[in-house]
């Protein structure tokens, strides 16, 4: 049932002044484990007492950091009950996104007034926030933590891991360092400081509850550590730090239902994720991301024993594009990648993540199980660009994306007979998602005229009569569906 459903949000702008949270006080037994390095400092016995973790080191080093970004838009946004009402809004609450194929919601589309996070990362007023704080914004203002305000422009932003790097015409800020997400251990203290519900400084604390969380469908590239430190409405963007005041992750998500708020699941995108970045946005003023030219699938257990794998790792390769790095490296489809420059490949995000980071032109090996033969296939990593991908130029009309059905994918989505093009993204807010459409349905027709590939159903929107819904013939699971899309 719906109301029994987990989803998981991203923790964004807020509209000030909703509630108050109360912040736990976290403490351990006498026989809690010790931190690495200056975190020892920061567990304190006190006499005939338990042991407490004291917080007020990252506190005192991290809050000054901590700025409020206030952002301003002459969009509007149509909720799903109408246009909204006021002008401010709330990324954090209903208007997002949901996982279990309930409607989602577009974030870039946004109301005129909003409120989130973002951490000072040099003294010339270099700030980190998230990619859907600031992106199509009019008007980005900062408050620092000495109540000075400051306008604010966008050096560059990376939607595809939800970062952005801001700046401030200011000087001699305060301002933290960026750890190495890499060495944070499930069960170390962190802390996660923001301004939830605009209220400002804000420190919580917890633990990482986990690490490398991929496949939640938040951004296309996931590596996602997570927590139980209270992160809410308005921390997005904000730093998830360790004891010793380094960031260790930029807070973008939480998981909640319908009707609560935290519930103490929250995720933070690594650090070493956030510093390549900014290191991108500030050496060449963009973000430049490697690309293979496959498409993968993780290897469940059942994959693992049909292919004979003695554990669940890798990448099943399942479509090789034409004159992209992998086919002139010659990866074929069938082929499971399980190292890459000799470091383990867990999954197919694990994978993908592996290749963002490096520059194109840069080369790489990767170790490969190829009919029960292992061989180490030399590649060259490509320039991914947008344009690369299978994308309908229509997509802001219609909301989705599509590929054309390869066999591998017809066979990975039961596909048998059927010809047409698969649906590989839904936006949120959409008039696809708000019809039902999902991620894997195939288009077989549009306004009644059978389709086989993207390029014969780019044209046949492209023919579609202006002012007219466009009619799709569909199949989404057993389900044969005709659906009428209004696309102005």
């Amino acid at each position: 049932m719906r109301h029994q459903s987990s989803f998981f949000y991203k923790s964004a702008l807020v509209f000030a002044g909703v509630a108050l949270t109360a912040t736990s006080f976290m403490s351990v037994q006498q026989e809690a484990p010790s931190q690495e390095g200056n975190q020892t400092e920061d567990i304190r016995r006190l006499p005939g007492k338990e042991t407490v973790a004291d917080f007020r080191g990252v506190a005192k080093k991290a809050i000054p950091a901590v700025v409020s970004i206030k952002v301003q838009s002459r969009k509007k946004t149509k909720f799903f009950g109408g246009e909204n009402q006021d002008d401010s809004y709330d990324l954090f609450g209903d208007d997002l996104w949901g996982l279990f194929g309930l409607p989602k919601r577009d974030l870039r589309s946004q109301p005129s007034m909003g409120q989130a996070s973002g951490v000072i990362v040099g003294p010339e007023g270099y700030i980190l926030t998230n990619s859907h704080v600031v992106h199509d914004m009019d008007a980005i203002n900062v408050q620092l933590t000495d109540g000075r305000e400051f306008p604010a422009k966008v050096l560059g932003e990376d939607p595809n891991s939800d970062l952005a790097l801001i700046k401030i015409d200011a000087t001699q800020l305060p301002y933290l360092t960026l750890g190495n997400s890499d060495d944070l251990e499930v069960g170390q203290w962190i802390a996660a400081v923001g301004n939830p519900f605009g209220l400002q400084a804000t420190l919580t604390v917890g633990v990482v509850s986990a690490k490398s969380r991929n496949n939640l469908d938040i951004a296309r590239y996931e590596d996602f550590i997570q927590t139980d430190a209270s992160i809410n409405r308005g921390n997005s963007g904000g730093p998830l730090l360790t004891l010793d005041g380094e960031v260790v992750g930029i807070n973008t998500a939480i998981a909640t239902n319908a009707s609560a708020g935290y519930m103490g699941i929250g995720f933070a995108i690594p650090s070493n994720m956030a510093k390549h970045v900014m290191d991108e946005i500030l050496s060449d003023g963009k973000v430049s991301r490697g690309f293979l030219g496959v498409l993968l699938q993780s290897i469940d257990y059942n994959l693992a024993q049909a292919f004979g794998l003695k554990k669940v790792e890798g990448a099943l390769v399942t479509h090789v594009s034409k004159d992209s790095p992998a086919e002139r490296a010659g990866l074929q489809v069938e082929d499971i990648i399980l190292r890459v420059n000799n470091r383990p490949v867990e999954n197919a995000a694990s994978l993908r993540n592996a290749v963002y980071k490096m520059r194109p032109g840069s080369q790489l090996t990767l170790t490969v199980l190829r009919k029960d033969e292992m061989i180490q296939v030399p590649l060259t990593v490509g320039d991914y660009k947008e344009s690369e991908t299978k994308t309908v130029p229509q997509k802001k009309q219609l909301g989705i994306e599509v590929d054309n059905l390869t066999p591998d994918i017809a066979r990975t989505l039961g596909y048998t007979q059927e010809q047409g093009v698969v649906i590989t993204k839904v936006n949120p807010s959409s008039a696809a998602s708000l019809a039902g459409l999902k991620k894997g349905a195939l288009i077989l027709a549009v306004n009644r005229k059978k389709i086989t590939n993207v390029a014969e159903f780019n044209q046949a929107l492209a023919e579609a009569p202006k002012g007219r819904p466009v009619l799709l013939q569909v199949k989404q699971g057993e389900q044969h569906l005709f659906i009428s899309l209004q696309t102005d």
